[in-house]
């Protein structure tokens, strides 16, 4: 069985496309509540932060602040986490 953040991200996709019928979107909602409060979900997201490497976080953070298609609102966030992290 996959992972229930790949599930989730399925039922996610569906709710966004215009060619998936009412009842199809419904069942999805529905999918989505019920995977959000399995523990398995908790705990597939709780690894996914403990794997994150700070180093290549904050790699991202300053890519943030130099593409020019990202808002300055986006910029801001990122450059008060990398203050924070003594980053900068």
């Amino acid at each position: 069985m996959s992972l229930p953040t790949r599930q989730i991200g399925g039922h996610k996709a569906a709710l966004n496309n215009p060619n998936v019928s009412e009842e199809a979107k419904e069942h999805s909602r529905q999918a989505i509540d019920e995977l959000e409060s399995q523990p398995e979900t908790q705990e597939t997201r709780a690894g996914y932060q403990e794997d994150k490497d700070e180093v290549r976080q904050n790699a991202g953070y300053k890519a943030t602040l130099k593409n020019p298609n990202v808002s300055e609102e986006a910029k801001e966030h990122a450059k008060e986490i990398l203050e924070e992290r003594g980053a900068l």
